[in-house]
């Protein structure tokens, strides 16, 4: 890529670069992000990077790879909440990869193994935060969207730091879903909008380690986001 171009890259809003450029433009954006970090806590972010390519490399998103996701994810917290602790960075990277591909990352294990495969190679910390942000398997006779808005308030509540994992996710999602197409959209903002209050509430907790300036930026988004998920919700409607 062209010099210019990469300094374009650097100032795009991270839906834009999807469209523009694709993966291979998220992955020159993050690595212009991880720049600024130290050799080592770089380094520990590029072999995050390659696993989570090599684990969600037959997943897609409506008409992008799911690494894309996992991208802004990451991206949004290094540029947009000014997060430069890699161990928060590499959860992002890999907050899906115990929920979807436990075989990948523990082969013959489930979930606690994949967890420990995680802890061994990037940390305890790591594998906290992942384990905090992993949706729990559901469980028979009871409401999934209900299950999960209740998973999400439960686990956040004691962890701040993957709040700040998950309001990324849940951006990318909420605000990202007007980019989507198809019959589930309805359904998905029946399934996010009520989060949008309690992740509110947990953003502006004193403990939430995001600076001011970022708050006030994930409040936008959430606003956003709930707007969204109306106009989506009103168009459903028969």
């Amino acid at each position: 890529m062209e010099e210019a171009a990469r300094r374009l890259l650097a100032t795009m809003p991270l839906h834009a670069i999807t469209a523009t450029y694709g993966e291979d433009g998220l992955r020159e954006r993050f690595a212009l992000e991880i720049a600024r970090f130290p050799g080592a806590g770089r380094r520990r972010l590029e072999r995050a990077l390659e696993l989570a390519a090599r684990v969600h490399a037959g997943d897609r998103r409506q008409r992008e790879p799911y690494l894309n996701h996992l991208l802004r994810v990451a991206i949004r917290i290094i540029a947009y909440y000014h997060v430069r602790d890699p161990d928060v960075v590499i959860a992002a990277l890999l907050h899906d990869a115990v929920e979807d591909h436990p075989g990948e990352l523990a082969p013959g294990g489930g979930r606690p193994e994949a967890l420990a495969a995680l802890a061994a190679e990037f940390g305890p910390r790591v594998a906290e935060l992942v384990e905090a942000v992993t949706n729990p398997q559901w469980q028979p006779g009871q409401d999934k969207n209900v299950q999960y808005r209740e998973h999400v308030a439960a686990s956040l509540d004691s962890c701040p730091w993957a709040r700040v994992i998950k309001v990324s996710d849940f951006t990318d999602n909420g605000v990202g879903l007007i980019h989507s197409t198809g019959s589930m959209l309805g359904r998905l903002a029946g399934k996010y909008a009520p989060l949008v209050p309690v992740l509110r509430e947990l953003i502006m907790r004193p403990d939430t380690p995001l600076d001011d300036e970022a708050k006030e930026h994930i409040l936008g988004q959430l606003d956003l986001a709930a707007e969204r998920f109306a106009a989506i919700q009103s168009a459903s409607q028969p």
